[in-house]
């Protein structure tokens, strides 16, 4: 009862952490931090842990007296009995109490870790242009975990070590009180001396810490900007730079761990102390007939367990010291007040009007750079304006303003007559929408970058129109933007999953197979010559030799691409059929080849459709080399001859010509390879079937049954158009888009490229209809067709309905614009409609071409 009553205080008290920042927060406010029933739950269970570690001495003593003495065989058997009973008890209190200070330690640490997070995330834009990721990322995990070590053992270690300290010291006292008064006092000496060199230690502690994170913020820095090492051939450079913090760190290093050796050296000394007093003083006492054996046995046990708690003090004091250096300068480091507030309070988030009106802005930074100048514009509702003019002009740091990402200097920003600098950012989620020049994609799939900006929009109260978007609506707008392609080239790139499959898509995907099949006289005859249809009487020109040799995918590991070539099985075929030979020859080939054209240090870019792994390159030529010296191959190299000679694809990999002689051997072979694996490993291979799905092929490999011919030009855009008119026929398509939906984009959309990244932006936003968008050079990475569509989109869809502020790089798309705008220098040149500045021949114009009238 006493304990939920406690429950219910910790969850309805407020603590003073949850109104203050938390880099206003103490080290010390997160150790009863909705604990405080806890942590006195670890105080009653220290005291019963305590007792339980002084009743094996009082028994050690009454068995060596009373039952070993005395002869006593059931005093003997009790005692033991309560010795064990006690010793295991404890252990089990102790593990008890371990677990739970793992408990508070890690719970404390999680809220901190969210709580700082999130206040990371609120701090504005310029603290990222001066702040490394790498030390952000060091601060938030790992400087973080002595804190959490020390937030759990600051109630529970003080509480077991004092208390235990005093009850052995109590017990010494009452074995013999000279002995045990003169062994305590040791201990003074000790409190004494050891704080002064913890002093040090707390200084070289910080010395260390710093020089780690200024290496560790070194390193991420020339690994995100290696482009530029290269390019300015500045190893040495970066070396010399990574040596020199290098350097510190190595002497803070050494003379923190000195100083923590003294530490270790004073603390054992003052260790033997005890004893050798119990010898000379107890001896004497023993010899005088005045302290007997198991006095002196009990009080030796007692003393070493009263170090026991003082070492485990020492070392809490050192956690505390390295916690609490560590807190106060991660602390520092981000204390620093948002710009804005994040959530409203006492009120639902504005919906505004759309119009906005800029009145005498500017934007100062670096003490005096005007990057805005006294900038005031007015767009009405629905107006749709394009920000020009050169780079440098201000016009992204314009649109950057007013979607609430900068905070200007001086002069006001309305939207819908609100300030922009008073609203918070769960107002701004509500009214405005932004796409980047360079936007960020997240880890996960297409479908959850695209539905981003709705979800955070409902855990903030708000939605987009309709709700969540369907997937429908995601399709519509894959196709809008023109990201629909590519969510197909995804899916059909995929397999479909074996453990669940499809069996409607599967019979949808035969079905398509069976138009394609019919070549030059079915209904995708136009796109027939450029797919190479799988045969079993001809060798495919886009297959590799393995499959060829097969016809066929492997469906287990040990016949894959990477290890076929190791199976003796395997090899007593190619030997049979007279193939090894020729593989030898071709793989050898290759090496010398390929690593005569591409160097010794081939750029990622020339590892296009090369049989060679980039990974592997550096194996190869160590291979071709030893091939020119005549030295023989090892048993692994020679293995790495055949798995290039397996993965090679005549087709795709010009650098050699395939041999006809062997290309109808392989042929020639096929059936009896096939023979052979259907006798022996019968679930080894699936065969190219034309009246069967192939579950180890893609998608589109299946509807075609066969492969694109690479060379023809543009031949892939029209295949997959013509697949997705067979899916539509098949009523597969939305499947099929689903899966492509749903393909893993990679650490920051890093298997996009960039064109596709902007088109995941622009659709996300789009999806969310704010009444403001603002696009800075936001389809600067997309061709010319993709960009006549995305513009078409917001004149038919958004004119007269959303706000549109768009920082223009394509000027030839400003006349679908109401209004341009042309700044220069920070300031506003000109304003107006696009024939009316041309007929001007003022600022636009020049901008156009280049001179004035």
């Amino acid at each position: 009862m006493h304990r939920s009553t406690n429950l219910k205080m910790d969850s309805l008290m407020p603590h003073p952490n949850d109104n203050k920042r938390i880099t206003k927060t103490s080290l010390y406010s997160w150790v009863l931090y909705k604990n405080i029933s806890l942590q006195l739950m670890v105080v009653g269970i220290i005291v019963v842990t305590v007792a339980m570690r002084v009743l094996p001495l009082e028994m050690q003593k009454r068995i060596i007296n009373e039952a070993i003495g005395m002869k006593d065989i059931p005093a003997l058997w009790r005692y033991c009995a309560l010795y064990i009973g006690a010793v295991t008890l404890a252990g089990m209190l102790k593990f008890a109490i371990n677990l739970m200070q793992v408990h508070i330690g890690e719970k404390a640490l999680k809220i901190i870790r969210e709580r700082l997070y999130e206040h990371l995330l609120s701090l504005p834009i310029q603290f990222y242009r001066r702040t490394s990721p790498g030390n952000v990322i060091s601060y938030l995990i790992t400087e973080f975990i002595p804190v959490a070590s020390f937030i759990g053992q600051a109630v529970a270690v003080p509480a077991v070590n004092i208390l235990t300290f005093l009850a052995m010291a109590w017990y010494m006292i009452h074995l013999n009180p000279t002995i045990g008064l003169i062994s305590i006092s040791i201990y003074p000496i000790e409190l004494f001396v050891l704080p002064r060199i913890q002093k040090y230690f707390r200084r070289s502690n910080r010395r260390r810490i710093k020089h780690t994170q200024a290496l560790s913020g070194l390193v991420g820095e020339a690994v995100s900007g290696v482009h530029e090492v290269h390019s300015n051939a500045s190893i040495p450079l970066e070396k010399k730079r990574f040596v020199t913090i290098l350097d510190k760190l190595y002497k803070a290093t050494v003379m923190q761990n000195g100083i923590k050796f003294g530490i270790k050296f004073i603390n054992n000394f003052f260790m033997s102390l005890g004893p050798f007093v119990l010898f000379l003083i107890g001896g004497y006492y023993a010899i005088q007939g005045h302290f007997d054996v198991g006095a002196i046995v009990a009080f030796l046990s007692a003393y070493e367990k009263l170090y026991d708690p003082w070492k485990e003090l020492m070392e809490f004091w050192q956690v505390y010291q390295d916690s609490s250096v560590r807190y106060g300068q991660i602390m520092r480091a981000f204390d620093h007040t948002p710009e804005f507030k994040q959530y409203t309070e006492g009120r639902e988030p504005y919906v505004l009007d759309n119009d906005v009106e800029i009145r005498n802005l500017s934007f100062v930074i670096g003490g005096n750079i005007r990057l805005l100048d006294n900038v005031s514009l007015k767009v009405k509702g629905g107006e749709h304006v394009a920000l020009v003019g050169f780079s440098g002009s201000g016009k992204s740091t314009l649109a950057l303003c007013v979607a609430q990402l900068y905070k200007y200097t001086s002069g006001s920003i309305m939207v819908g007559g609100r300030e922009v600098s008073e609203l918070t950012k769960q107002d701004i989620s509500y009214n405005l929408g932004m796409v980047a020049q360079h936007p960020f994609i997240f880890d996960g799939s297409v479908k959850e970058n695209l539905l981003y900006s709705c979800r955070s929009l409902a855990m903030q109260g708000g939605s987009c129109p309709g709700g969540e978007p369907g997937l429908d609506d995601l399709i519509k707008i894959s196709q809008q933007v023109g990201l629909f392609t590519d969510v197909l080239a995804f899916a059909l790139r995929s397999r479909l999953d074996e453990e669940n499959p499809n069996e409607a898509l599967m019979d949808a995907i035969l079905a398509s197979r069976q138009e394609f099949q019919e070549g030059q006289d079915g209904m995708y005859a136009d796109v027939a010559e450029h797919i190479e249809f799988f045969d079993m009487d001809t060798y495919s020109q886009y297959m590799t030799v393995a499959e060829n040799i097969a016809f066929g995918a492997a469906n287990t590991e040990q016949f894959d691409q990477e290890h076929l070539h190791a199976h003796p099985r395997f090899m007593e075929f190619l030997e049979g059929h007279g193939l090894q030979a020729h593989l030898v020859v071709l793989g050898e080939t290759l090496a010398r080849v390929v690593t005569d054209e591409m160097g010794p240090e081939p750029v990622h870019e020339m590892f296009v459709n090369c049989p060679i792994p980039e990974a592997e390159y550096g194996e190869y030529q160590k291979v071709a080399n030893r091939l020119d010296s005549g030295e023989p191959l090892s048993e692994h190299e020679k293995g790495l001859i055949l798995k290039l000679a397996m993965a090679y694809i005549p087709g795709v990999h010009k650098q050699v010509d395939l041999d006809k002689g062997f290309a109808n051997r392989v042929v020639r072979s096929r059936q009896d390879f096939m023979d052979a694996v259907a006798a022996e490993y019968p679930d080894a291979f699936t065969f190219f079937t034309h009246d069967k799905y192939i579950n180890s092929l893609n998608i589109q490999d299946n509807i075609l049954f066969g492969r694109v011919r690479t060379e023809a030009q543009g031949a892939q855009d029209e295949i997959n158009h013509r697949i997705m008119q067979a899916l539509i026929m098949q009523g597969a398509l939305e499947p099929v888009a689903e899966m492509g939906l749903n393909f893993q984009v990679g650490s920051m959309g890093d298997r996009l490229s960039g064109g596709q990244r902007q088109k995941v932006a622009l659709a996300r936003t789009f999806l969310k209809v704010p009444p403001v968008l603002i696009l800075d050079e936001a389809t600067a990475a997309l061709d010319n067709k993709s960009q006549s569509r995305v513009q078409n989109i917001l004149t038919d869809n958004w004119k007269g309905k959303s706000t549109v502020l768009a920082v223009i790089h394509r000027l030839d798309m400003l006349p679908y614009y109401d209004k341009v705008v042309v700044l220069k220098a920070g300031r506003i040149m000109e304003q107006g409609g696009y024939h009316e500045l041309l007929e001007k021949k003022g600022a636009l114009y020049t901008l156009i071409h280049g001179k004035e009238d």
